[in-house]
């Protein structure tokens, strides 16, 4: 494989920057020597997180399977890594790893887009399936390089996912939503959460953003106010995680992470900005932004941190990731609603300087920790560690980039808005508004969701938050 920085074609990197790289091969006590103010230290400490971020995927090795990770990480978290690489390359120019983003997501795209791979069937939920859907719609709005044209399309993929989801719209129990879970015989088919349902907001918006599509915006506006009338948004928009749906959605688990926020966050974002500023919009992102103040600490000031587990050392694999998506979905908000910069960057800045704090792990001095509040490395690595502190250090080159473009501003990504119809849990979208899950699809989950609810509220259910 032949990869040519982007970087080639940049000034010159300056002398902060170039020491920088080569501290990167000893232990120091601080190794990314991060300075927001000269756009080349920020590209060189991204560059030497997402170096040992990748370092951890063995996908495009020979004999594997491109686009997974390794154990313990689940297929999602290595959507959400692509997405961040495709962020990469937007923000630096750099195209290192375009190639193996370009194999992972065309292979697990699958050759209707919908990212439905079969050998994913034990495991994949809504949330999973669109943690890929919403890379693939970051490729489109970023204009990363397209596809050979016998490929599935990066609009036309996200498009897939959206159709997917949109024939799940469960009207059966709790007066619509989508359920955490695709297939009855997964633990959680039961259960109907936030993440999942904001992962479709956000689809929906960005791709009636994208396309001027209205039916997109119908969409969004429906999985917003179901959100709203279920009760996993509380009336001064802080977000619970779900809740079953045997019980018809009315009791609820209160913990709060900081990807529900931020994804609800940039949905609303790309709302407001489709509807030109509608004042309905700008209240609902505003609303939201000012919840989120919840995930930042005090001391250090402003720095994000995950509130339900940091604090008390219960987070699991998955949850040392979250707090990139926050900071990847706050710079996109200021892009999409630029009233909310002088409240993010301030958060993003403090968070960054933070996090290059605790990256001094590891053998090369690059393995960065998961609490940046302690502003030193914690011993804790992995790829949700590195992805978090990659993209709340590129985040900060938000102005230096274009916003998003459409189909009318320059994107390139040809759409299909008939994409995954007819593969698995999929129809046209007139249909898809009243297709409902049969009693037969309900069979045998109640059992397993229950002994699901049982251990997960038993480990995580005392950190409720009232």
């Amino acid at each position: 494989m032949t990869c040519l920085s982007g970087g080639l074609s940049r000034p010159l990197r300056s002398w902060a920057a170039l020491l920088s790289t080569v501290l990167l091969g000893t232990q120091a006590v601080r190794a990314i020597d991060l300075n927001l103010d000269d756009p080349d230290s920020i590209e060189a400490a991204a560059k030497a997180v997402a170096t040992e971020m990748v370092s951890y995927y063995t996908g495009m090795n020979p004999g594997d399977v491109p686009g997974n990770l390794p154990d313990p990480y689940y297929w999602w978290e290595a959507g959400a890594m692509f997405g961040a690489l495709i962020d990469y390359w937007f923000y630096t120019g750099d195209d290192t790893w375009n190639n193996i983003t370009m194999q992972a997501m065309l292979w697990q795209a699958g050759p209707d887009g919908t990212f439905m791979p079969t050998n994913q069937s034990r495991t994949e939920g809504n949330d999973d399936q669109a943690f890929w859907g919403m890379a693939a719609m970051s490729a489109a709005e970023r204009n990363f390089p397209n596809p050979p044209e016998d490929q599935p399309q990066w609009l036309a993929m996200a498009q897939a996912v959206f159709n997917s989801q949109a024939n799940r719209w469960d009207q059966s129990s709790c007066g619509g939503g989508l359920r955490w879970q695709i297939f009855t015989w997964n633990n959680g088919y039961n259960y109907k959460n936030t993440i999942s349902n904001g992962c479709f907001f956000n689809i929906a918006a960005r791709l009636a953003k994208y396309t001027n599509n209205h039916t997109y915006a119908e969409w969004a506006e429906r999985a917003w106010h179901w959100t709203v009338d279920v009760g996993f948004m509380t009336e001064d928009y802080r977000f619970w995680d779900g809740a079953d749906d045997t019980k018809n959605c009315t009791e609820f688990n209160k913990i709060e992470w900081t990807y529900n926020s931020a994804v609800y966050l940039l949905g609303a974002a790309n709302m407001y900005n489709y509807t030109n500023g509608d004042p309905t919009w700008r209240d609902r992102v505003e609303r939201i932004l000012n919840a989120s103040d919840v995930f930042f600490a005090d001391n250090p000031k402003d720095v994000m941190y995950e509130r339900a587990c940091e604090t008390v050392n219960t987070c699991m694999v998955d949850q040392r990731s979250f707090k990139a998506y926050m900071a990847r979905w706050m710079a996109a908000t200021t892009q999409m609603a630029p009233f909310t910069y002088d409240r993010i960057m301030p958060k993003l800045r403090a968070s960054a300087l933070a996090a290059a704090k605790t990256c001094t792990g590891g053998n090369k001095g690059t393995s960065c920790g998961l609490k940046w509040t302690e502003e030193k490395w914690d011993g804790s690595k992995g790829v949700g560690e590195q992805m978090s502190a990659m993209e709340v250090f590129q985040s900060n080159l938000i102005t230096r980039v274009a916003p998003p473009v459409t189909n009318s501003t320059g994107g390139t990504s040809k759409g299909d808005p008939s994409a995954g119809v007819g593969g698995t849990g999929a129809s046209p979208l007139p249909s898809a508004y009243t297709d409902p899950i049969t009693a037969g699809d309900r069979a045998g989950a109640g059992i397993l969701t229950t002994l699901m609810l049982v251990v997960f509220i038993g480990c995580a259910g005392w950190l409720m938050y009232e």
